[in-house]
């Protein structure tokens, strides 16, 4: 080769530099590809059900015999909604927690939409019925776009594979949540495949953990070997320039970069970012469980309470005739319980179970597994009736707890309550137990409704509900309780 002539060996160079660029030319557009195609299907099933709300929309026009909307005003509708839709993020890549995140978007989308071609018509063409069929077409079309999102939302709920292959820098405690959680939740759209972690700890690891794939030295291999698309840094051993690096690093492969920031905690939904100088300030603002606010709530909580108790009380008759005679024993359980800054109080069920002898401790399962002191596997007697498996089944055992509401001693939304010996164990035992104290308790909550009732983890019950003190808003008890029935009927 040396020898060979210099032109020769600069095109040669050259040669492998372009076949170099072509190849990483390929696998960005590759990485890129998944999040567009994304992006494009949804923007086409948007386009897809405006066109169908025109047709509703001229169809219902023509049976009621009133003027249909001009095509051309249609067209422009659908394309300015797309527009806005797009504008709000619509089609950007997010964790799909719920199809209700898409209502604000939805809504200001399409009613935007029907301002602008309203007020052009009435500036261009003022003849006809622009409002009413401004209006028609508006309706229409935010039907049809929230209908897609919650059958969407539901299709993803059923499929077991797909999203985006996720790489999770930091294989620490807080990393393996990230990809359980992840793993638990496919509908989320990102699929762990891996860790990245040089000093990686074992502590928690589970036997369908994702592996580990490599140190920081091997991100553009594992990148490339594994088809990432989505890059997540949560804690991680690594020094502060390491993890920088890593983070511009992931951004040169063009993958999309989250971070699980310090304090995670204490970070609510009302961030803003402020700037001193070229340091970020995360600006947390929370809500006050002390607030008018909450009082205002609790005011609702009653009314809300009293109106159902009023229309339930046939209901209520007829569940408490069955349990009275499903067993020999009373109608009600009563049990003591701990809610708001500790304080007891006497919470209301139906009873579904026999009574019990002196001596049975089935109750007391699931806090004892908790706790650490009974392993997972062991199960207690079953003494449900079976008006009691059917009460707990769709948690109508719970409705007589609508009392414990217009006392004011409860909350319809907020944490379930616990007894008195389990919340001192549990406050020695389980971080930030105790801040779930800070609200009344409630018939459901945010952890409820995402499957964390029965026996499942405590841990996790706890972080859900305080993060629900955290950012609560009217909307988010709004949104609760729309998701309840659903929860019930699916068996979480």
């Amino acid at each position: 080769m040396a020898g060979q002539d210099p032109v020769l060996r600069e095109a040669g160079t050259l040669r492998r530099r372009a076949f170099a660029r072509t190849d990483s030319w390929r696998r960005s557009l590759r990485r890129r590809s998944a999040r567009r195609r994304r992006a494009v299907r949804l923007a086409g099933v948007d386009g897809l059900l405006l066109t169908l709300a025109a047709a509703a929309s001229w169809w219902g026009a023509s049976l009621a015999g009133v003027a249909t909307e001009p095509l051309g005003w249609t067209v422009l509708y659908g394309a300015l909604t797309l527009v806005g839709v797009a504008l709000r993020g619509g089609y950007r890549f997010r964790l799909e927690v719920s199809p209700f995140e898409y209502v604000g978007q939805i809504v200001a989308g399409t009613a935007t939409a029907a301002i602008l071609v309203i007020a052009a018509r009435v500036l261009l063409d003022p003849s006809g019925d622009i409002a009413g069929q401004g209006v028609r077409m508006w309706a229409f079309a935010s039907i049809n776009l929230f209908a897609a999102r919650m059958g969407m939302a539901v299709g993803a709920r059923r499929r077991p594979h797909g999203g985006l292959r996720t790489l999770i820098i930091g294989a620490g405690d807080i990393g393996r949540t990230v990809a359980r959680r992840l793993e638990e939740r496919p509908e989320l759209g990102l699929r762990p495949v891996g860790f990245l972690d040089k000093e990686p700890r074992t502590a928690g690891e589970g036997a369908t953990a994702p592996p580990l794939l490599g140190a920081s030295w091997d991100l553009e291999d594992i990148v490339e070997r594994h088809q990432v698309d989505h890059a997540i840094v949560a804690f991680s051993t690594a020094p502060h320039h390491v993890l920088l690096g890593l983070v511009r690093r992931c951004r040169a492969l063009e993958l999309e970069v989250s971070v699980v920031p310090r304090l995670f905690e204490e970070i609510s939904r009302q961030v803003r970012v402020e700037h001193l100088g070229g340091i970020a300030l995360l600006r947390v603002d929370q809500s006050d469980p002390r607030g008018w606010q909450f009082e205002v709530k609790y005011a609702i909580d009653r009314i809300v309470a009293a109106v159902a108790l009023l229309f339930l009380t046939p209901l209520l008759a007829l569940l408490a005739a069955l349990v009275r005679f499903s067993s020999p024993g009373p109608i009600f359980f009563r049990q003591t319980r701990v809610g708001l800054d500790g304080r007891q109080f006497e919470v209301l069920k139906f009873r579904t179970m026999r009574v019990a002898p002196p001596d049975d401790q089935h109750n007391a399962g699931w806090a004892r597994r908790q706790l650490g002191e009974e392993p997972e596997s062991q199960q207690g007697s079953d003494r449900r009736t079976p008006v009691g498996r059917l009460l707990r089944r769709v948690s109508f055992d719970e409705l007589p707890q609508l009392l414990n509401v217009l006392r004011g001693e409860m909350s319809l939304i907020g944490p379930r309550p616990e007894m008195p010996g389990y919340v001192r164990a549990f406050e020695q035992h389980v971080h930030r137990y105790g801040d779930r104290h800070r609200v009344k308790s409630g018939l459901t909550g945010w952890a409820q409704v995402h499957g964390l009732r029965g026996d499942t983890s405590l841990v996790d019950r706890v972080e859900w509900d305080n993060y629900y003190i955290e950012n609560w808003t009217l909307m988010l008890d709004l949104k609760i309780l729309l998701l309840t029935p659903s929860a019930l009927l699916s068996g979480e």
